[in-house]
């Protein structure tokens, strides 16, 4: 159709949906990137989000229609950005349709209000760049904070804006969130936020940008408009998480590289 599909696309959608999770802790697919010196430091096995050796997890149906719906709605999407022909056309809007019609079937929201939200996005469709500062403090307790929007307990952190560098992008997000003026000092991980099963499901795909900060500054009292409250917690006693933005086992990942800074960089 004079379109080159792209398989890693994924809208940027923000229509929530619920899939029964799995019956067992699921995996975190982790690569390590080139070490300066293998020999003496070996990447580390494959992991859970709980650290224990992992290994592919079974996805449900409804999770595989999701991912299907999404990536049909993506194809949709880009053939409509690129192609020029009546015929062509047609058939893209076709299936920009049925699209939504698994994304309503999978999600129980009503199909002509996903097509509403799906269709605030155009062009060639990219995922969505979420990041995440984490600070310790010398009794190695993380600064969380509790989000307005569902009372739970995450990182600091949000999407990333156009102008933003990965780096500045977190530093802006913990200053306003926690009211820390930081410096991110390493990236911890980039992960897949469907691979690392956050919860609930999104009809948009995700990479998550895990830093490794230091306080550079005095603290503040954050924004209002932003955080509930800020807390210190140490990795053994989290409070509830909001589990969409960070899970326990990352956090556990977090501070390992927070006590060995020389650990790969992991990545999905």
């Amino acid at each position: 159709m004079g379109v080159r599909p792209h398989p890693a696309q994924r809208l940027h959608r923000r229509v929530e949906f619920r899939v029964p999770p799995c019956t067992r802790r699921p995996a975190c697919l982790t690569k390590a990137v080139t070490h300066p010196d293998p020999a003496e430091h070996p990447a580390p096995e494959p992991t859970s989000p709980a650290g224990e050796p992992g290994d592919a997890e079974p996805v449900t149906t409804g999770e595989r229609i999701r991912r299907a719906a999404v990536l049909l709605s993506a194809l949709a999407a880009d053939g409509l950005a690129h192609s020029s022909g009546e015929y062509d056309l047609d058939r893209y809007r076709k299936m920009a349709d049925i699209a939504d019609e698994l994304l309503s079937a999978v999600s129980g929201h009503d199909a002509s209000a996903i097509r509403v939200s799906l269709g605030l996005d155009g062009g060639y469709v990219t995922p969505k760049v979420d990041v995440r500062g984490a600070l310790f403090d010398n009794r190695e307790r993380v600064l969380l904070i509790r989000e307005r929007t569902d009372g739970r307990w995450s990182l600091p952190g949000g999407w990333a804006d156009p102008g933003d560098s990965p780096a500045r992008a977190v530093q802006r997000e913990m200053l306003e969130e926690s009211g820390h003026p930081v410096r991110a000092v390493k990236l911890v991980g980039c992960w897949d936020r469907g691979v690392q099963w956050h919860l609930p499901a999104l009809s948009v795909a995700v990479y998550k940008l895990f830093f490794l900060c230091e306080l550079d500054g005095t603290p503040r009292p954050p924004d209002e408009l932003e955080t509930l409250d800020i807390g210190w917690f140490g990795v053994h006693e989290l409070p509830e998480l909001s589990e969409g933005r960070v899970r326990a086992g990352q956090l556990h990942t977090l501070l390992e590289h927070h006590r060995n800074r020389a650990l790969p960089t992991l990545f999905d």
